[in-house]
C-alpha cells in the first residue's frame, strides 16, 4: 500500500515460540518498492531527479495455539512502527474481537499476549484493529489497521459417528466384496491443518466375515457362502482414528448390526415315513389328511406347490397348499369303499415356486415322497336279503308254528355270523 510523503509506517511483526509453526506458517512478505520521483530545476535549466523509496505494508499472519494451559499468557506477536525509536514516544492501541479481555497489548513494546485458553472449534479467528499514537502530538502515526489472529488447531477432538449405531442387511451367499454399508465419521478439528481431522477406518469386531475400506468407510463381505440358516445376525464394530491412524491419534467407534436376508438356496425336504389311515365313511371333497415338506428358507423362498404324480392316486385324491402352514392338504375325489379297495399309494412331489437361477447348480428345488393310505373298516349293520317279506299262516295255528324265514348278511365280512 503506497503511503503519502511524510507518513510513517506501522509494521506487524510476529514472534513465534514454536519452531514447527515457523516452518508451517511462514507467510510471504510483500514489500512495495515503487519509487517516488521529485523533479528539481537546476540553474542551468536542467532537471535533477531525486529517487525516494515509497513505503509499504509488511504483513504476516498472527497465530495463537488453542487449548493453551501454561501458567503464563501465551505470546502471540508484536506490533511495531518504523517510527518507533525506542524512546517511549509511541503508544500502541489494540481494539476489536477480544481486545482487553482475551488479547492484551503492551502499549510501549507492542507485544500481544493471549490471556485465556481458546477453542478453535468454537471460534477459529479474531479480527482486531491496531493503531500507533505519537504521545508527543497525541495523533495517530498511521490510520487504524485491521489484522487477524488465527487460532491454531491441535488434535483435541476424537472422531464421532453422529448417526450410529446402524442397522443394515445383505443377502446371504453374496460374493466376497459385496458392498454392505458405508459409515462416515466426523472430526471437529481443522481439516486444512496437518492430520488432526484425517480419519482412517478399521474393523474391531466382525472379522473374518466383513472388512472395511480404511479411506471410504465402506463395509464389504469378506467370506464366501455366508449362510443365513447357519447364522443370521452379525454385530460389527467399526473404529475411526484421526492422525491418519498413527500412534497417538484419537479414535471413536460405532456398531453396525448386519442381518443376512434370505435367498432360495434350500430345496424342500419330506420326512422319511408317510402313513395315513382313513375311514371309509369320509365325505367327498373334504380334507382327509395332510403332508408337509420342510424348507429352511423363509417368505416367498419357502413357498411350495404340491402335486400327485401317479394317475391312480390323482383320480382318487387331490392335494392343495395351505399358504399359512405350507402343508399339503389331501382331499377325497371319490367315496372310499373298504370292501372294494383297502389301500392306496400316492406319489407326491413338493417344489419351490420362486426359483433363483444363481443357485441352480445346487440341483432341483423339489422333493418327492410316497404316501401309504390305508382304508379302515367301519362296523356296518347287517343287511337283509330282501327289503320286505310276505308270509301266510293258518288261523288257529299253534304257538311255535313256523311261518317262514328271513336272511341277512354282514357287509363287513362274508364269514361273520348274523343273529
Amino acid at each position: 500500500i503506497a503511503l503519502a510523503p511524510g507518513k510513517t509506517l506501522l509494521l506487524f511483526i510476529i514472534t513465534l515460540h514454536f519452531s514447527l509453526m515457523k516452518l508451517l506458517f511462514r507467510m510471504p512478505v510483500y514489500k512495495n518498492h515503487n519509487l517516488t520521483h521529485n523533479h528539481n530545476q537546476t540553474k542551468d535549466g536542467e532537471t535533477e531527479v531525486h529517487h525516494r523509496p515509497k513505503r509499504g505494508w509488511i504483513w504476516n499472519q498472527f497465530f495463537v495455539l488453542e487449548e493453551h494451559m501454561g501458567p503464563e499468557a501465551q505470546y502471540v506477536g508484536k506490533l511495531h512502527s518504523n517510527s518507533d525509536k525506542g524512546d517511549g514516544s509511541v503508544r500502541y492501541i489494540l481494539s476489536g474481537d477480544g481486545a482487553g479481555t482475551i488479547f492484551i497489548i503492551n502499549e510501549v513494546t507492542g507485544d500481544i499476549h493471549a490471556t485465556k485458553s481458546l477453542d478453535r472449534e468454537k471460534k477459529s479467528h479474531y479480527v482486531l484493529h491496531a493503531q500507533a499514537i505519537d504521545l508527543n502530538t497525541n495523533k495517530p502515526l498511521e490510520p487504524e489497521s485491521e489484522f487477524i489472529i488465527k487460532v491454531q488447531d491441535i488434535n483435541d477432538n476424537a472422531p464421532k459417528f453422529p448417526d450410529g449405531p446402524f442397522v443394515t442387511s445383505v443377502p446371504e451367499m453374496s460374493e466376497v466384496g459385496t458392498s454392505v454399508f458405508q459409515v462416515t465419521a466426523t472430526d471437529a478439528d481443522d481439516p486444512t491443518y496437518g492430520n488432526s481431522a484425517r480419519v482412517v477406518y478399521s474393523i474391531l469386531h466382525g472379522q473374518p466375515y466383513f472388512s472395511v475400506d480404511p479411506k471410504t468407510g465402506i463395509i464389504r463381505t469378506a467370506l464366501p457362502n455366508m449362510n443365513r440358516e447357519a447364522r443370521e445376525h452379525y454385530a460389527v464394530v467399526i473404529q475411526a482414528k484421526d492422525m491418519a491412524g498413527q500412534v497417538g491419534g484419537l479414535s471413536g467407534s460405532t456398531m453396525v448390526n448386519i442381518t443376512l436376508t434370505d435367498v432360495n438356496d434350500n430345496p424342500p425336504k419330506f420326512p422319511q415315513i408317510h402313513l395315513l389311515l382313513l375311514h371309509s365313511t369320509l365325505t367327498v371333497g373334504k380334507p382327509v389328511g395332510k403332508i408337509k415338506a420342510n424348507d429352511e428358507d423363509v417368505g416367498v423362498n419357502a413357498e411350495i406347490k404340491y402335486s400327485i404324480l401317479n394317475p391312480e392316486g390323482a383320480s382318487m385324491f387331490s392335494i392343495s397348499t395351505d399358504k399359512d402352514t405350507k402343508e399339503g392338504i389331501i382331499s377325497l375325489r371319490k367315496p372310499l369303499n373298504y370292501e372294494k379297495k383297502r389301500q392306496y399309494t400316492l406319489h407326491i412331489v413338493a417344489e419351490n415356486t420362486h426359483l433363483d437361477p444363481r443357485f441352480s447348480y445346487l440341483g432341483t428345488f423339489k422333493d418327492d415322497a410316497t404316501l401309504k393310505i390305508t382304508v379302515g373298516d367301519v362296523n356296518e349293520p347287517p343287511v337283509f336279503s330282501m327289503d320286505y317279506y310276505i308270509m301266510d299262516v293258518y288261523e288257529n295255528a299253534q304257538i311255535g308254528t313256523e311261518v317262514g324265514a328271513v336272511t341277512a348278511h354282514d357287509p363287513d365280512s362274508k364269514n361273520s355270523p348274523v343273529r
